[in-house]
Parts: C-alpha cells; structure tokens; sequence
C-alpha cells in the first residue's frame, strides 16, 4: 500500500464551497495525508482546520496560468504564508520560458522562494505545453533559483502527469529536489507508476479512492 505521506489531498475547483474544503481538512486528518492543497481563499480556513497537526497548508499561487506579475506572486504568496500556509505551490511562466526569457523565469522562481524562506515552495512547469528540452530548463531553473520541488501540472491545462515526465523531472534534478506529480491521477495504479518513476509527492482529489477508502 502506498504510504499516506505521499499525498497532498487537493481541491482547487471555483465552486468548492467552505463545507467541502472542511470535510477534505477531515479526511487529510483522518488518513495522515501530506498536505491539503487549496486556493488562496481558503488558506486561513484549512490552517484553522489543521493546526496542531503534521498535515501541511499547501496554496497555489499564479494558479493555473502562471502568468501574473513576479510582485503580484510575491504578494499572494506572503499573503498565504500569513494566512497558514506551510507550503506554496507556484506556476511558472510558461510563456516566458518558450521565449527563451530564461533570467526572467529564474528570478520569477527565486523571488519566491525568497518570499518563501523555510516555506516550502513546489515548481509547476506545467509539462503538457512543454517540450522536453523545455520541461529539462524548467526543472534546471527551479532547482538554481532554490525551490524544494518541481511539481508536473495544475490539472488545469490540456493534460496531466505522465511518468515519462516524472522520471525525466527526475533525472534532471537528481536526489536533491522533492517530485511531485499531479492531474489525471485516479487509481492506485496510476499513483504507483508515478512513485515507480522518481514523484515523491502526488496531488490530487481521488485520494481515498486511491488509498482504497
């Protein structure tokens, strides 16, 4: 059986109402689950619901596109860290990064984590709209700018993880970065494949029935 550890139990829907995100808080509890992964609304919520537990606050910033200013990342991510958030899930610009506009990509991430300190702070590159050459220099940025992972997908875009892209995420970064795979994971198969290639967290909101609850 897969360990419980291994999963940030997500829910980041528009239309996730304040009781939903209460009982994924009680199901993260009950299981000992990683983290449970929300937008910025409801960070101070899932921190209330949380604390005193070993189940982290994880927010997405720049969340799902990416494409908001570095100060207006910077912003929202002090926000979530005073808000509760032990860990921020943050998307590049992926755009910039096709550009070649490597400089602005690496200070994008670096800011960040600055903003982040001993926060842990995850690297969506977004490998659907990625070749991988490109999904390599994302990953290579992330790890020079300092984040703690690099992180697949938003489960917004036009695909999910792959384990092909797990293991060349892994490949690239070696032991020194945490993996974590996202979007379209939905069986205990599918999960484990993804451990198999190199992820070393996994979102998503299939959880219990990936666990078998």
């Amino acid at each position: 059986m897969i360990s419980t550890k291994y999963f940030d139990h997500t829910i980041l829907k528009a239309e996730a109402t304040e009781a939903q995100v209460a009982k994924i808080c009680e199901e993260a509890l009950a299981n000992d689950f990683a983290s449970v992964c929300v937008n910025q609304y409801y960070t101070k919520l899932v921190a209330e619901k949380l604390k005193g537990s070993d189940v982290d606050v994880c927010t997405v910033v720049g969340f799902p596109l990416g494409m908001s200013d570095t100060r207006v990342k910077a912003f929202e991510t002090k926000a979530a860290i005073e808000d509760g958030a032990t860990e921020i899930d943050m998307v590049i610009n992926v755009g910039a990064l096709k550009d070649g506009k490597y400089d602005y990509v690496l200070n994008d991430i670096r800011t960040l984590k600055e903003v982040c300190g001993d926060v842990v702070l995850k690297v969506i590159i977004e490998t659907c709209l990625l070749t991988d050459e490109e999904k390599v220099k994302a990953c290579e940025l992330a790890k020079k700018a300092g984040a703690d992972f690099v992180k697949t997908s938003t489960g917004f875009s036009t695909g999910g993880a792959k384990a092909e892209d797990v293991a060349l995420m892994r490949k690239t970064v070696g032991d020194a970065m945490g993996v974590k795979a996202s979007g379209g994971i939905h069986t205990a198969e599918e999960a484990q494949a993804m451990i198999d290639a190199g992820a070393s967290r996994l979102g998503t909101s299939a959880t219990l029935a990936i666990i078998g609850k």
